[in-house]
C-alpha cells in the first residue's frame, strides 16, 4: 500500500498544483532511520561517525567544483548508468548477471538474492537514522554555484545511499562469486564515485557509505555461511508404487535450509496428496490425457518452461518489480525500493524451500512415471511433483508484488495463475500440484506480509 500510497500523492500534488518548491522540501522518508531491520539490531546501532566539520566540508566542495571540469562523456555515462532507478537497481541486474554467467540454478540464485537484497535494506535503514540524526545538506546547498548533473535528492546527504548500497551489495556478492570480488569491488567504487561526480555527494559521503554497507553485509554473510546451504545430500531415493522413479534429484537439501520469515521449512507443509491408486488421481491423469492442447496453450507452457523457467523465471519477476518501482515512483525513494527488493526475494526463497520440504516428505510420482501413456510437451524436472514449484513460487512473487503494488495485483495474480495451469497443459503435473503449490505460494507470502506491515514504513 505504501507504493500506491506514494503515487498518488504524487498525482493528487499535480492535480492540486501545488507548488514545485513544496513538493521539493518534502523529505524522503524520514522515519526509515527506525523501520524494523533482518540481521542488524536496528538502524540506531549502526549509526556512522559524525560527519566532518565546517573546514574539511569547504575543502571537499573545492574537490568537487575540480571535478566539473572532468565531467567528460564517459563520466557522464558513469553518472547516468548509476541514476537510472533507486540504487537496488543495478545491483539486482549485475546479481543477476552473475547467476547467469555461473549457470545458476534458480534455487542457489533466489537464496543469494535474498541475502543481496536483505544486505542492502538493513544498510539502508541504517544510512537513513545517520542522515537524519546528522542533516547534512548537500554540497550545492552550502555552495550554490556548484554545478550538479542530477537533482538533489530529497534526503540529507551523509551517509551517500548509493555507496552505502555498493558496500552492502558488493560484498554480499564477493563472498558468493569470490573469483569476481576484484570487480565487484571495482562497481562498488564506481557507484559511491558516480555521486561525487554528480556534485550531489560529499567524497565523506561515498566513503562512509561504503564502509556501512560492508560493515552491514559482514552479518548478512554470517548467516549466508551458517544457513544450511552447504550441507550434503545424503540420503536416497525412496522405492514405492506411489514415489518418484527418478536419479539425482535436483536439490534435496534444499528443505533443510534455513527460512527467512517461516520458523522451519515444514511450518507451512502441504497436507499429503492424494493416492497414487485413488479415484482422485485416477481423474487427475484423465485431466491430464485428454486435455486438447492448442497452439495457445503449448506456447503459454513453453513460454512458462524455457522463457521464463527456472531462473529465467525469477528474472521475470524481478523485471516486473524494476517496472512497477519506475511506474510507481518508488526510485525516488530509496529506503522503500529497497524494502521491495527485499521482501520479494525473502518471499522467494521461503516459497522455494516450503515447496522443497513437501517435494521431499513425499516424493510423489510423476504424471509420466505412474501412467506411461502421459506424454508431457518436454522433458519433465527432475524432482518429484507434489508440490508444484511453478504454482508455488509464481503465487508467491505476485502476491508479494501484489501487496507492494496493489494497483496491478489482478494482473500479476493472472500471470501466476497462468504459470501454474501451463504445467498441467504441458502434462508434467497433475491439478492436485498445481493446487497445493498455489495454496502453499499464497500462505508464504501471508507471512511475509503480516510480518512487512509491522515494519513501521506504513
Amino acid at each position: 500500500m505504501r507504493a500506491l500510497s506514494f503515487a498518488l500523492a504524487v498525482v493528487a500534488g499535480l492535480l492540486l498544483a501545488v507548488p514545485a518548491a513544496a513538493l521539493a522540501a518534502e523529505q524522503i522518508e524520514p522515519n526509515a532511520g527506525s523501520w524494523k531491520t533482518w540481521m542488524i539490531s536496528s538502524g540506531h546501532d549502526f549509526r556512522v561517525p559524525p560527519p566532518p566539520g565546517d573546514a574539511d566540508a569547504k575543502a571537499e566542495i573545492a574537490e568537487l567544483k575540480d571535478l566539473t571540469n572532468k565531467r567528460d562523456p564517459a563520466t557522464k555515462d558513469v553518472i547516468a548508468y548509476w541514476d537510472v532507478g533507486p540504487p537496488s537497481y543495478r545491483w539486482q541486474q549485475l546479481a543477476l548477471d552473475e547467476a547467469l554467467r555461473n549457470n545458476l540454478n534458480w534455487q542457489w540464485a533466489i537464496r543469494n538474492f535474498a541475502l543481496m537484497h536483505v544486505a542492502i535494506y538493513d544498510a539502508m535503514i541504517a544510512a537513513w537514522d545517520s542522515k537524519y540524526a546528522y542533516n547534512r545538506k548537500r554540497p550545492s546547498e552550502i555552495d550554490a554555484s556548484l554545478a550538479t548533473v542530477v537533482p538533489n535528492p530529497r534526503s540529507p546527504s551523509y551517509p551517500a545511499e548509493h555507496a552505502v548500497t555498493a558496500g552492502a551489495a558488493a560484498a554480499v556478492l564477493s563472498y558468493l562469486f569470490p573469483d569476481r570480488a576484484s570487480f565487484f569491488a571495482a562497481k562498488a567504487e564506481e557507484a559511491g564515485r558516480s555521486r561525487v561526480l554528480a556534485g550531489v555527494q560529499y567524497p565523506s559521503d561515498a566513503s562512509a557509505g561504503l564502509e556501512l554497507g560492508r560493515k552491514v553485509a559482514a552479518l548478512v554473510i554470517a548467516r549466508g555461511k551458517a544457513d544450511g546451504s552447504d550441507a550434503k545430500w545424503t540420503g536416497s531415493v525412496p522405492t514405492g508404487s506411489d514415489k518418484w522413479t527418478g536419479t539425482n534429484p535436483i536439490l534435496p537439501q534444499m528443505a533443510n535450509w534455513k527460512t527467512w520469515v517461516l520458523t522451519s521449512p515444514s511450518e507451512l507443509r502441504s497436507p499429503p496428496p492424494p493416492a497414487y491408486n485413488s479415484p482422485d488421481k485416477a481423474a487427475e491423469l484423465a485431466e491430464i490425457k485428454n486435455f486438447e492442447r492448442t497452439p495457445k496453450t503449448n506456447s503459454a507452457a513453453f513460454f512458462w518452461e524455457y522463457a521464463v523457467g527456472g531462473l529465467r523465471g525469477h528474472q521475470y519477476w524481478a523485471d516486473q518489480i524494476g517496472r512497477l518501482v519506475l511506474e510507481y515512483r518508488v526510485d525516488a525513494d530509496p529506503p522503500l525500493a529497497a524494502r521491495a527488493y527485499a521482501l520479494q526475494n525473502i518471499t522467494a526463497i521461503d516459497a522455494g524451500i516450503a515447496c522443497w520440504d513437501g517435494k521431499y516428505t513425499y516424493w510423489a510420482i510423476r504424471p509420466f512415471q505412474l501412467d506411461h501413456d502421459v506424454k508431457p510437451l518436454f522433458p519433465t524436472p527432475n524432482h518429484p511433483s507434489y508440490p508444484a514449484a511453478h504454482g508455488c513460487l509464481s503465487t508467491a512473487e505476485a502476491d508479494i508484488l501484489g501487496y507492494l503494488f496493489p494497483r496491478d495485483a489482478a494482473a500479476l495474480d493472472a500471470l501466476a495463475g497462468e504459470a501454474a495451469e501451463s504445467r498441467v497443459w504441458a502434462g508434467i503435473h497433475y491439478r492436485s500440484d498445481i493446487v497445493a503449490g498455489r495454496a502453499l505460494g499464497h500462505a508464504v507470502a501471508n507471512k511475509v506480509i503480516a510480518r512487512a506491515r509491522l515494519d513501521g514504513s506504513q
